[in-house]
Formats: C-alpha cells, sequence, structure tokens
C-alpha cells in the first residue's frame, strides 16, 4: 500500500511540475461578467486597484470583497442593480486582483488601514459601506478604527467571531491548502470552478473568465488573508459602534455558521435581512435580493457624502 500511494504522489508531483495545465473546455461565445473601469491609488509606497460604477452624481457605496476574490468577482451581479442608486467604488484588498503583493503575516486591522488610506485618497469623505464575508469584518474594524469614513454598514455572510469551533483544526487545513497550492492549484481550481457554474453562481458565458481569475493567484499571499480570518473576533467592542448597520443573513451558509452571523446583529442591533436556503455564495446567487436589501436600508439611513 505505501508503495502504491508513494507511485501516486510521485505521479502527481511529477504531472504538476513538468506536465501541461489543462484547462477546462468553454462554451461559446465567452465574455466578462462585467467591464468596470479602473484605476489605482497609492497609499504611502503601496499600490491598490480600485473599480468604479454606477452614477457619478449618486452617494458614494464603498464595497469590500471577501476572502480569495477580487471586488469585481465578489460583488459584479450586485452592481447593476445598485448602480442607479450609488456611485459604486469597489476595492481590491491587498494580494487581490489589481492591488499590491504584500508579504508577512498581516490582520484584518490592517486591511481596514489600508481600506482607510484608500478612502482618503480618493476624498470620499464619510460614506456608506458594504462588506462581504472577509470584507464585512474588515468593515467593522474600519467603523471602529475610523469612525469618521463610516457612515452605515451592510453586511453579508460574514460574523464578529467567524470561527467559533475547530479553530486548531482550521490552522491545519489552512497550512495544508497553502502547501498543496504551492505546488498546484489546478485541483481547488477545478473543483472550485465546478461547483460555482453547476450551482449557477456563475453564468457558462463566464467559465474562461472565472477559470482565469482561479488560477491568477499566489497560494501563499491568498491564505495570509486566511490567516488574518480565523483569530478575527469583534465581541467585545462591535456593540459599542455607532453607525447605523444592516446584516444580511444566507440561512444556509456552509462556511460562516447563520448563528453567528445573528449574534453579530443583536450585537449592532442592526436590521436583518435573511436569504432562506441562500449559502455563503448568496452575493451571486441572490445578488439581486442583496442589492435590493442594501438601497432599503440606505434609503432609511445616512449614506454619507457623495
Amino acid at each position: 500500500m505505501k508503495k502504491i500511494v508513494g507511485l501516486v504522489v510521485g505521479g502527481w508531483l511529477g504531472w504538476r511540475v513538468f506536465g501541461p495545465e489543462f484547462a477546462p473546455r468553454f462554451e461559446a461565445p465567452q465574455r466578462h461578467p462585467a467591464r468596470l473601469r479602473g484605476r489605482s491609488v497609492f497609499v504611502g509606497e503601496r499600490e491598490f486597484f480600485v473599480r468604479e460604477a454606477g452614477n457619478p452624481d449618486g452617494p458614494v457605496l464603498f464595497m469590500l470583497h471577501g476572502w480569495g476574490y477580487a471586488s469585481i468577482a465578489t460583488w459584479y451581479r450586485t452592481v447593476e442593480y445598485l448602480g442607479d442608486h450609488f456611485r459604486l467604488i469597489l476595492m481590491d484588498q491587498r494580494n487581490h486582483g489589481g492591488s499590491a503583493r504584500i508579504r508577512g503575516r498581516f490582520s484584518i486591522d490592517d486591511l481596514a488601514d489600508d481600506a482607510a488610506g484608500v478612502m482618503d485618497a480618493l476624498e470620499l469623505g464619510r460614506v456608506a459601506v458594504a462588506g462581504y464575508s472577509m470584507g464585512g469584518m474588515v468593515a467593522q474594524s474600519l467603523a471602529r478604527r475610523h469612525p469618521e469614513k463610516v457612515a452605515s454598514l451592510a453586511l453579508g455572510a460574514t460574523a464578529a467571531y467567524p470561527i467559533p469551533t475547530r479553530r486548531l483544526a482550521t490552522r491545519v487545513a489552512f497550512a495544508i491548502a497553502r502547501g498543496l497550492g504551492r505546488v498546484s492549484l489546478i485541483e481547488w481550481a477545478r473543483a472550485t470552478h465546478g461547483y460555482l457554474l453547476r450551482s449557477g453562481a456563475v453564468e457558462a458565458e463566464h467559465a474562461r473568465w472565472l477559470w482565469e481569475g482561479l488560477l491568477d493567484r499566489d497560494s501563499t499571499l491568498s491564505f495570509e488573508s486566511g490567516a488574518a480570518v480565523w483569530p478575527f473576533d469583534s465581541r467585545e467592542w462591535v456593540s459599542g459602534l455607532d453607525v447605523s448597520s444592516l446584516v444580511i443573513i444566507p440561512t444556509a451558509d456552509q462556511l460562516v455558521p447563520p448563528q453567528r452571523q445573528r449574534e453579530l446583529a443583536e450585537l449592532l442591533r442592526a436590521e436583518v435581512v435573511e436569504l432562506p436556503g441562500a449559502k455563503h455564495e448568496a452575493v451571486l446567487t441572490h445578488g439581486d435580493d442583496i442589492a435590493k436589501a442594501i438601497i432599503e436600508f440606505a434609503g432609511g439611513s445616512s449614506v454619507g457624502d457623495a
């Protein structure tokens, strides 16, 4: 048995080091899901990429994406609905999309400071902030560390304490996944690509765009973001945030336990919108519902200065 396992592992390593990289077949035609203009801004000596969309004269909605998926991959299903109401600013966080690749460990607080620096560079003033998954944690920290920049919070699929159990196992799993990703991203990319297409989260005409995005990452840098997520815990201070809040909860979320999301809503005394049966990828499968919730919430609260 050991010999067979050794042959299998050795064959896999040899294939990944010396073999070709096979891509899935894509149905024609293929197209990009959202052609949004973008530009770089500097925070100190570090470069961050932002995209803009929507009504240039509308109130600003500053949008923070989740772990592993840059701004456009997270938010593209909501942009068409939100754009009539807001000037949308979509930021690629460090180690994602077009923003700086920064080596070394960092925290959610560091990501919040990055976001504050981008907001300063764009001279946004005090605005509404939307955060999804990891982006929701960054938004919480941003409201705590830079309250003068946050007029309201719209948070989706996120929590004050996202990993309440099996924390050691989570750290070990992150380390193993990072190590495997250093050798090959193909297996993870194929699994994710197939799941998102089968579930309807991404349409077949965007399959090539999705595939190329999944492979355009550095495993080490990607998992540094994961390492920032697992220790995050805002329970001691989030209830003290003086900001109107909305929490959007996918009730079948397989990554952030829905009960932890409800706990966050209670701590924030937030408005709550539940998406029955929706999973963590609800920002893609229920983009219209999420946009509607944000629009209705913002209509009843201050959304800051455009």
